[in-house]
């Protein structure tokens, strides 16, 4: 492994160019206009590929944006590998709030970041975790220390729901066989704590669309007689969680899996400082769940959140409009046993219940996925901790994030395989926020870090 690490640091200076200018491809899934751009980072992440050592490496088209698929193969008789991430990015709105350009990457030193952090839109989610993963690759190809044979799927839709993933996970299911998937896409505790994420919980996204009047109308002239969309809706969502922040939706909790008082102890024992969280965002205090602490709340209690909310006038000065619609984005987080389409249908049939006669709502709902948790008792896990241990010089803590992966669940129904979740971002990286950034120390930790994974799941097979 010493040639391995040895041509890591020897060839790092090319490694993170590479990635900065990977990062200056605007490839925002959300939005058509960039089409072209998410094209191009397909293209850039294929030569990549080529230029690391894949022997077989090809652009699939979707219904959507396109799917990158390479693989090295060394002999038949050894475990693969398949690294799943994804190209496509945020939108990075609102871009006034940005320190520097979204696409145009910046490395600046930060109190968690001593060594740097790279400011850019999709820097840790997941351009540079997924990158990790390719230079890792050419690392071991180059010092012929590959122990695997590995397959990379990098697909441009993991910011929209993954749509056409399941289509090309079933259509091309032999083509992707393997023993196990590998993913950075998730963070660790700390730069000197680190930590494999054991649990993801599911989504459900939907929009709703609350109309009354057939027109905007003079807010004097009509304001007091005819329902307002824009209020209406606020008293709608408000509703949707009690004084206990509790949700409302009936059967919303019937599928929950109750954790263990033993697991909740020991989850808590993970390290966290909740002044230190409330000083990190800026708030005076939390405001989640009543009876569990801020660690469960965001990882083994489900949630219902407004992602976005407008209608009416907006723009700059008065405008006293009484509007005809208002819209909102509303994501639920699920947890085991929750099944994203009941929890989807749960919430349709009671947002409309709850409409008053002034107004009508239509619920439409967008993409959803399930919840998952991954043993920590299985070679996949035994050899992603020894990794870690060989790079942090301590133990990986197994937790559970609060965030969703939805193919994880997706891989383990069509390809029958486990997950191994080895994330390196941290949660302050502001992923989905105005100045998300990526350590430069936890990119190359990535880097150092994966080979040896390889290393030890390989050893782990040949003795099973």
């Amino acid at each position: 492994m010493q040639e391995v690490q040895k041509y890591i640091k020897d060839n790092s200076d090319r490694f993170l160019n590479e990635l900065l200018a990977l990062l200056r491809i605007p490839s925002i899934s959300a939005d058509p206009k960039y089409k072209g751009d998410v094209a191009k980072t397909a293209e850039a992440v294929a030569d990549s590929l080529k230029n690391a050592g894949c022997n077989h490496v090809q652009i699939y088209p979707t219904a959507g944006h396109p799917i990158v698929y390479g693989e090295h193969t060394i002999d038949s008789s050894l475990p693969t590998v398949l690294v799943y991430g994804h190209y496509d990015v945020q939108p990075p709105d609102p871009l006034d709030l940005w320190n520097s350009p979204p696409f145009e990457p910046v490395i600046t030193k930060t109190e968690r970041h001593p060594d740097g952090a790279i400011f850019a839109r999709g820097s840790c989610d997941d351009k540079g975790q997924m990158y990790m993963h390719v230079k890792a690759f050419e690392a071991m190809i180059q010092s012929n220390q590959l122990p695997c044979n590995v397959k990379f799927m990098i697909e441009g839709e993991e910011e929209i729901g993954s749509s056409n993933l399941g289509i090309f996970c079933n259509e091309y299911k032999d083509m992707l066989a393997c023993d196990v998937v590998l993913i950075s896409d998730t963070s660790i505790i700390a730069n000197d704590t680190p930590s494999i994420t054991v649990g993801l919980r599911g989504l459900s996204y939907v929009e709703v669309e609350v109309t009354g009047p057939n027109k905007d109308l003079h807010s004097g002239v009509y304001g007091g007689a005819v329902a307002n969309p824009a209020q209406v809706l606020c008293d709608m969502i408000a509703s949707l969680k009690d004084e206990n922040k509790h949700i409302t939706i009936p059967g919303f909790y019937d599928d929950v899996v109750i954790v263990s008082d033993a697991d909740r102890k020991a989850m808590n024992q993970a390290p966290f400082d909740r002044a230190d969280y409330m000083k990190g965002l800026g708030i005076e205090d939390t405001m989640g769940e009543k009876g569990y602490t801020v660690l469960e709340q965001t990882s083994i209690r489900p949630t219902l959140e407004v992602n976005g909310i407008w209608g009416g006038y907006i723009g700059e000065g008065a405008k006293t409009v009484l509007p005809s619609k208002a819209y909102a984005k509303i994501s639920m987080r699920l947890v085991p046993n929750q099944k994203s389409e009941t929890i989807t249908q749960l919430f349709k049939k009671h947002f409309e219940s709850i409409a008053p006669a002034g107004v009508k709502v239509e619920v439409k709902p967008h993409h959803g996925g399930e919840a998952a948790v991954t043993p920590s008792d299985t070679p996949e896990y035994k050899a992603a901790a020894m990794a870690m241990k060989a790079t942090f010089g301590k133990e990986p803590i197994p937790v559970r994030s609060g965030g969703s992966i939805p193919i994880v669940a997706l891989f383990e129904d069509v390809l029958k395989v486990k997950t191994v979740l080895m994330g390196f971002g941290l949660d302050s990286d502001d992923i989905h926020s105005p100045n998300e950034h990526y350590g430069v120390f936890n990119y190359f930790k990535g880097i150092e870090t994966i080979p040896y994974f390889y290393q030890h799941y390989a050893a782990f097979k040949q003795n099973s």
